[in-house]
């Protein structure tokens, strides 16, 4: 059973709106659904409880920036002995087109900053992830301006539909459903 769900993203509100922000996106939606919110900061990030059926689940969103998110994982890691399969890690993914939304019960970070920190303080690959997509832009070295930046009106239209779909399967696996891989596109 996933026991802690971390949404990756930047702190500050010059960030608030970006692409490399939707797992915080993922996050408060998901703590609206179970009239929660994120209130206390802990874990070097601020974290909601959400009473599932299966028990507590703690939703992360850390604030030491994308690039050391396993900062923060590890220390909530460390505070409920948790194992890398009790992990639900939510993060953008460049690979993917925009609006596609995909399950996976491990995989490799793809060159995300974010989940490499991860993978490098949990030591281990093995954790289950819920990614979507943004696609990826047209020269590889406007990636950083890119994941930094607010979608399209275009692109948000998509990203609105997988968002609620990536809350939607978060809801469920806080219910007690099990993680199994899946994936849906909008």
């Amino acid at each position: 059973m996933i026991k802690l769900i971390v949404g990756l993203g930047n702190p500050g509100k010059e960030y608030a709106f970006t692409k490399h922000n939707v797992g915080w996106w993922v996050l408060d939606k998901v703590a609206h659904k179970f009239n929660e919110g994120f209130s206390r900061e802990k874990f070097k990030g601020i974290v909601a409880e959400i009473p599932g059926k299966a028990g507590k689940v703690t939703l992360l969103k850390p604030l030491t920036y994308m690039n050391r998110s396993g900062e923060s994982v590890i220390e909530a890691v460390k505070f409920y002995k948790l194992k890398p399969e009790e992990i639900l890690i939510i993060s953008d993914d460049l690979d993917m087109p925009v609006g596609k939304v995909r399950m996976r019960l491990k995989g490799k970070h793809g060159g995300h900053r974010g989940l490499m920190s991860i993978e490098k303080h949990l030591g281990t690959d093995k954790f289950p992830r819920l990614k979507i997509g943004i696609g990826r832009p047209a020269r590889k070295e406007e990636v950083v301006n890119y994941v930094l930046q607010p979608f399209t009106d275009e692109q948000l239209t998509l990203i609105k539909q997988a968002v609620e779909k990536a809350a939607e399967w978060t809801a469920e696996i806080i219910d007690g459903k099990p993680v199994e891989a899946k994936s849906a596109s909008f």
